[in-house]
Formats: C-alpha cells, sequence, structure tokens
C-alpha cells in the first residue's frame, strides 16, 4: 500500500498505471481502521494508493468524496467505482480479482461447452453452493458481483425480472437459484 501526501503525488504516483485503487480513510477512525486493515491483507499483488484526510485535503474533493473509508477504482486509467464502509477480507479478495473460474480443457475434441455467468454476492451461500458445483463438475463459468458492478445487477434483473441471487445465464438461458436438474439438462451433466 502506496501513502500518498497530495494530489500531485498523486498524478505522479499513479502516471502510467492502467488499473489500481485508492483508499480514502481517516486514521483513527474504527471504520477507517478496519477497511484499511482488510484492504491490506486481501491487496497482495494489487496497487493500492491510500490517502489519510488528516493529513491531506485536496484528492477526495476531486472525486467528491464525503465519507471515509471510501474505496476508489481506477480502470484503464479511468475513476471507475466507488466502495464505502468497512468490508471484509473475502469481499475486498473478491473486489480486487475479476473472479473467472478455469477448468482444464479435455482436449481438442471435447464439445463445446456452452457459455455460463453466475451471477452473485460474496455474502449468498447459494451461490457458493452453485460455483462449488460448477467447479466440481470442471464447467468454466464468469463470475460476477453484482453488489460491485450496478450495471451488470441492473441487466440481471432487467433479463430475468427478479433481484434475487444466484442467477445463472447459460447458453443465453436464465436460471434464477440454484435449480440442479434445470443447470445439468442445459450443461449435459
Amino acid at each position: 500500500m502506496i501513502s500518498l501526501n497530495s494530489y500531485s503525488d498523486f498524478t505522479a504516483k499513479s502516471k502510467g498505471l492502467d488499473d489500481f485503487w485508492v483508499l480514502i480513510h481517516k486514521k483513527t477512525s474504527e471504520q477507517s481502521d478496519c477497511a484499511f486493515e482488510n484492504i491490506k491483507e486481501a491487496s497482495k499483488g494489487y496497487k493500492i494508493f491510500t490517502v489519510d484526510v488528516n493529513d491531506v485535503k485536496d484528492i477526495h474533493s476531486k472525486y467528491d468524496v464525503k465519507t471515509v473509508p471510501t474505496l476508489l477504482k481506477f480502470e484503464n486509467k479511468r475513476f471507475k467505482a466507488v466502495y464505502k464502509g468497512c468490508n471484509d477480507t473475502s469481499f475486498y479478495k473478491s473486489l480486487f480479482s475479476d473472479t473467472i473460474f478455469s477448468a482444464s480443457s479435455n482436449g481438442d475434441n471435447a464439445p463445446k461447452q456452452k457459455s455460463v455467468t453466475v451471477y452473485s454476492t460474496p455474502t449468498c451461500s447459494w451461490c457458493t453452493r452453485i460455483k462449488d458445483y460448477l467447479k466440481a463438475n470442471n464447467i468454466r463459468f464468469k463470475d460476477v458481483d453484482v453488489s460491485k458492478d450496478q450495471k451488470a445487477a441492473e441487466a440481471m434483473v432487467k433479463r430475468s425480472g427478479q433481484q434475487g441471487v444466484p442467477q445463472t445465464l447459460i447458453g443465453g438461458q436464465v436460471i434464477v437459484g440454484f435449480d440442479k436438474p434445470k443447470i445439468d439438462k442445459l450443461l449435459g451433466l
């Protein structure tokens, strides 16, 4: 984690980086200390900048941050998203990685698998069950965390008419919940 001391320091240190994160926090605040420690544990291998609003006054105003802790996501050099409050380490690990599970190939003669996308949240036990089931059956899938991707959440609701997770998209067909017989049928399990 890299501490910043001004907006000019931020622009200098982030120059040349495509994807990175900025944690805006306030030392000695219980929520900020919680977020700082959990992000520190979850962020190994990721570029995380930190800004203490006690010392730095010109960064949070540039991004209209009014409460701390706030985590800013920058993707392709552009400000992309805001995550507020303290979350557990698993949430941050999920956030820092766009989780895609890829099973090993069965060879060139194996039939092509239908595309599979699981719309989930980190706290959903049924989401974990469906992902474990797909992994156990060597099914490649993309995991989309709708708690951190508002556009994906809106698209999910528009497609199915429902907000609940998990929702699984298999070859263009939506399955709401963990409907094992339907999943097996669509994937030929």
